[in-house]
């Protein structure tokens, strides 16, 4: 029902008197709350507006004009956008950080990489054919014995089976000061790379899966440096061959240039609150070189500013603190290093992430990040409490007669350093470079066959291509879920607890 305009003053006059009531209760104690998560949630929805949310992306759209097209990291795109976001939320009372992360500005090499073997049977090994350097590698110059690191030799017939190197675990046996020897499968090279320095390697060698498809080397970027050790992406031959061989000693060497550019995450909190039980919620800010990035991702991007800037109208229980990340697009990096940087305690403090990346796409499909792994498929189920937020995401959907399909934690993200350290997460996504399948078509409209996005990472990602229908409705969903949780986490379990009762606290503390 439409709230005429002297009941909506009312209603949000009663709500904002309501709340301050609550705000005097000492401890985390959320006893008598949800009459007014639910009145505020109410209040937030009808001023989250998609119409508001789209001058957001008409302001972003006017930065790219402005400066060459797109909202980069590193650009002077990506400048403006951090400077308009951080102004809009200083202006509305939010206590606003620039933290500075670092990204590859530019890297080079010198001369051609060098892998060979050197004991027991010498073979040196082709740059260009045989493997590539994986980019952006810092330089190095290794001779040291290859150890595997949970191989999957032969490969599973299924494309995207190997686990190796995902998890810190399975560097359990590894040697110090070894080259580290890693399959290509299903989580992100990032965390291989991570967990391979953390291991004590001095070299790391990633190769192909060995599936069809899958068993030749290629240039890639992953845009990870901070392992500091030069890196390799082979073939699946030349790491099969150096799996079968226990013992193997092989120089690894990378003449390259790296140099480091500086960007900033805009970090936004609230005044009030709860310190001790911090409610997240994040979008990357940064476009891709190619366009504009309006809906990948000036629409996450613009939803949850016009959450926060219509928040600030009202206190809240709990702290909740919105982020607006760098360098996503090459690499997580802004959340990645924002995790990174985050201390034991103050891990402990953030109860949930929320994350918005692409939520207006133009062939949309409204997907609720898969908590509960009720799809059985891809990247097992999130941290203790994910369910319980893809569960309150599917209210909202649900209370308005809206269809809902899950999606993978498929690590591409920024939930992905958030899941990795034990802390809850969810949030919406409307699809990008995948195809809508007919049984979505007929749940959602559109177009069966085509991709959800059919701009995405290219130019035409303009004000054009983003779905006014699915802002809208998604710029709700977040108002509604944002507000609920900024009153109540009752549903979340806590981190450390739930950690300890599934046995993932070591993973947690990596």
């Amino acid at each position: 029902m439409r709230i005429r305009p002297r009941r909506r003053a009312a209603l949000a006059g009663a709500v904002a008197l309501g709340m301050l009531a609550p705000l005097t209760v000492s401890g985390p104690a959320e006893a008598g709350t949800h009459s007014l998560d639910e009145a505020f949630s109410r209040v937030l929805v009808k001023r989250v507006t998609g119409k508001n949310v789209n001058k957001h992306l008409k302001a972003f759209q006017a930065i790219a004009d402005a400066n060459g097209g797109n909202r980069a990291a590193g650009s002077p795109g990506y400048d403006a956008s951090r400077d308009y976001v951080a102004n809009k939320l200083r202006r509305a009372g939010y206590k606003v950080q620039l933290q500075p992360i670092n990204f590859v500005e530019n890297w080079s090499e010198n001369s051609a990489p060098v892998l060979a073997q050197q004991s027991p049977t010498p073979k040196t090994y082709t740059p260009g054919t045989d493997f590539f350097t994986f980019r952006p590698s810092p330089p190095g110059d290794v001779t040291a014995e290859v150890q595997g690191v949970d191989l999957t030799l032969p490969p599973a017939p299924a494309p995207n089976t190997s686990t190796s190197g995902c998890e810190a675990a399975d560097f359990a046996g590894f040697v110090s000061g070894r080259i580290a020897l890693i399959q290509r499968g299903t989580c992100p090279f990032v965390n291989k790379v991570q967990n391979a320095k953390a291991a004590g390697a001095t070299g790391i060698i990633v190769f192909n899966e060995g599936q069809p498809g899958r068993t030749d080397p290629s240039p890639l970027d992953i845009g990870e440096w901070r392992a500091g050790i030069p890196m390799v992406f082979s073939s699946f031959a030349v790491g099969n061959e150096l799996a079968a061989n226990p013992g193997t000693v092989v120089r690894l060497k990378v003449d390259a240039n790296l140099v480091l550019g500086t960007n900033h995450n805009v970090i936004a909190e609230s005044r009030g609150g709860n310190p001790g039980n911090v409610v997240m919620v994040g979008a990357h800010l940064d476009s891709v070189p190619e366009g504009p990035g309006i809906n990948d991702n000036g629409s996450g991007s613009g939803a949850i500013l016009e959450t926060a800037l219509q928040m600030s109208k009202f206190p809240v229980r709990n702290k909740v603190r919105f982020a607006f990340w760098a360098a996503e697009e090459i690499g997580l990096l802004g959340s990645d290093q924002y995790v990174a940087a985050l201390s034991e305690a103050e891990r402990d403090r953030i109860r949930l992430y929320l994350n918005f990346d692409m939520v207006a796409s133009p062939n949309y499909a409204f997907k609720l990040y898969d908590g509960d792994d009720s799809d059985a498929t891809g990247s097992p189920a999130g941290p203790p409490g994910s369910a319980q937020i893809e569960n309150r995401l599917e209210k909202f959907f649900d209370g308005r007669g809206l269809g809902h399909v899950g999606t993978d934690f498929d690590g591409r993200s920024d939930y992905g350093p958030f899941i990795a350290i034990g802390i809850p997460s969810g949030g919406i996504f409307t699809g990008a470079e995948g195809i809508k399948t007919p049984a979505e078509a007929a749940l959602f409209g559109g177009t069966a066959g085509v991709a959800y996005d059919v701009c995405y990472h290219v130019a035409c990602d303009t004000l054009a291509n983003a779905n006014q229908t699915a802002l809208d409705v998604n710029a709700d969903a977040i108002a509604d879920s944002t507000a609920r949780y900024a009153f109540s986490t009752r549903s979340i379990p806590d981190r450390n607890r739930a950690l300890m009762l599934t046995g993932r606290a070591g993973n947690a503390a990596r």
